[in-house]
């Protein structure tokens, strides 16, 4: 099997998004991970979550030594995302891949996207590691060149992973409650406090925030730094593991909760702007966030589909059963879906790195929308699929209850949903962010009158009290996500129907289109082509014309 053969999208969606050169480049990537993804690295994902990291806090001796011992499964799939794929470095120099520029963000995030669907911890330590390399080069690239050349290095002698410690116990979601307090120490700072939920804590770059004298109180009372596992001397630096958590998912890799004790730090960019600049690597980390979901969703997905296919009921394969096809339908349309956007949001990134303006207003507020939407979403469509497969989908020996566990993961790392809503109404209520979505998408014949009233209603919802704004922007929110996502499907089409003559890429969006207007929606078109669907083959454009015209 080979997960990139069998996505019924991703190809086609690369089609549309990617130069020639960029999608004859990556194609030979999507059919060496997608053949790893499918087998070796599947393999060695089900050990490594099956034998969580251990917390080794003394050496034999009674030396104080909080080191991380990690099952070797472990470390084969983290080889396959630094070393072979680059997936950490290719955002940060050339020569990644073969590549002679920096990898566009499009191309990380689909060649990402096919890793997760089967090792799903590892993304965690590897987005931080990509983010830490961008908030240094972004605010403080000549103090941190080495340090950015370690992060996004492939060498498995030289390369370096990154963390991002910033939850403390009375303060998660308000951060402006950290506690933990820098002293200046001459050409260095000293850290002291505990963070609550630290993930890869043995790392060797971590970014933190702590409250600097002076400052002030609240987020602008903390500045940014960066705490070495070394010291410059090569000396383990005062960052005490106080021990691991016994989380539900991502199980392979370490989580834990730590003490800085006068720990050795440096200042990262200006001291006054540390909240801000953690923002950019949250949004990063989102974004990532998302991306897993979809991964998630599309595992869940041909999981449903393959048992559907070979498991019969009543002397017919339940994939040919008319309630188990509307049980598939929204699985499939949603994670397709879910896919446009997150390579619609990573092509925006990318036009923003390259200082296009209104793609970094953009991307301001795609973001939010798809961790908003499509982790929780996730949440569901894993939900159904182990339901799917019935008792066996609730037995560790299928991969539906990883599934499950790490679904569950998205929607509370880097900002829980709602946290997440009303990140979007602050893009609203700063930026206007639903006019520009509008302004953006709502051209197309096929979603402006949906996108119209969207923005009516965005306007009405600015003039409500704040209590009544906070209370409401969680499902418009969701609004907003799904006619992008909406709109994204009839680009799709429009371009497949333009360069192949292929109607499917229009069945997905009619049929998504039905279901948001009427979620009991069963159109009759989707399901006389559910094999298209459900596997990618073709459509008949004049099918769909004779449909529509009836």
């Amino acid at each position: 099997m080979n997960y990139a053969d069998r996505d019924p999208v991703l190809r086609s969606a690369l089609d549309r998004v990617l130069s020639a050169e960029g999608r004859d480049r990556v194609e030979p990537l999507l059919v060496e991970l997608g053949e790893l993804a499918a087998g070796e690295l599947d393999r060695q994902a089900a050990l490594a979550d099956a034998n969580p990291p251990r917390l080794v806090q003394y050496a034999p001796d009674g030396t104080r030594i909080d080191e991380v011992d990690f099952h070797p499964a472990h470390d084969k799939v983290a080889a396959i995302a630094y070393e072979r794929f680059g997936l950490a470095a290719m955002s940060h120099r050339g020569g990644v891949l073969g590549w002679p520029t920096k990898v566009p963000h499009t191309i990380k995030y689909a060649l990402s996207y096919l890793y997760v669907q089967s090792e799903f911890g590892m993304a965690c330590p590897l987005s931080m590691t990509d983010s830490a390399a961008r908030i240094l080069r972004l605010f403080d690239p000549e103090r941190y060149a080495d340090e950015i050349a370690a992060l996004s290095s492939t060498d498995p002698e030289l390369r370096a992973t990154g963390a991002m410690f910033m939850t403390e116990k009375q303060g998660g979601t308000d951060v402006g409650l950290t506690e933990t307090v820098a002293a200046e120490r001459g050409d260095h700072w000293i850290l002291t406090g505990k963070k609550w939920f630290a993930s890869n804590p043995s790392a060797d770059v971590i970014l933190t925030l702590a409250r600097v004298p002076g400052q002030g109180e609240g987020t602008r009372g903390l500045g940014m730094f960066l705490v070495p596992r070394l010291r410059p001397d090569g000396t383990r630096n005062a960052i005490r593991i106080d021990r691991l958590k016994d989380k539900l998912g991502s199980r392979s890799i370490a989580s834990g909760e730590v003490t800085l004790d006068e720990a050795y730090a440096t200042p990262v960019g200006q001291l006054a702007n540390g909240f801000r600049q953690m923002a950019e690597m949250l949004n990063v980390s989102r974004l990532s966030n998302a991306m897993r979901a979809t991964a998630l969703m599309r595992r869940a997905v041909r999981e449903s589909v393959d048992h559907t296919r070979v498991r019969e009921v009543f002397g017919k394969p339940l994939f040919d059963q008319p309630l188990m096809r509307a049980t598939l339908l929204p699985m499939i349309l949603d994670t397709e879906a879910a896919l446009h956007l997150v390579l619609e949001a990573a092509t925006r990134l990318t036009a923003s790195d390259d200082g296009d303006a209104d793609a970094r207003a953009l991307v301001r507020v795609l973001t939010p929308l798809a961790k908003h939407t499509l982790c929780k979403r996730a949440r569901t469509v894993t939900g159904e699929a182990m339901e799917i497969r019935g008792g066996n989908g609730y037995i560790e020996d299928w991969v539906n209850p990883r599934l499950v566990r790490d679904a569950h993961l998205g929607s509370i790392w880097e900002g829980s949903s709602n946290v997440i809503a009303l990140d979007v109404l602050r893009c609203m209520r700063r930026q206007n962010a639903h006019t520009t979505l509008a302004d953006t998408y709502g051209d197309r014949p096929a979603t402006a009158e949906r996108w119209e009233t969207l923005r009516k209603k965005g306007d009405e919802l600015l003039q409500l009290p704040q209590d009544e704004q906070e209370m409401k922007v969680g499902r418009y929110a969701d609004e907003l996500t799904r006619a992008v996502m909406e709109t994204l499907l009839y680009d799709q089409a429009d371009h497949e129907a333009r360069t192949s003559g292929d109607g499917r890429a229009l069945l997905v969006a009619r049929a998504y289109t039905a279901l948001a207007d009427d979620p009991a929606a069963l159109p009759r078109t989707a399901l006389d082509h559910f094999a298209a669907l459900a596997d990618g083959g073709q459509v008949p454009l004049a099918d769909l014309q004779e449909t529509h015209r009836a």
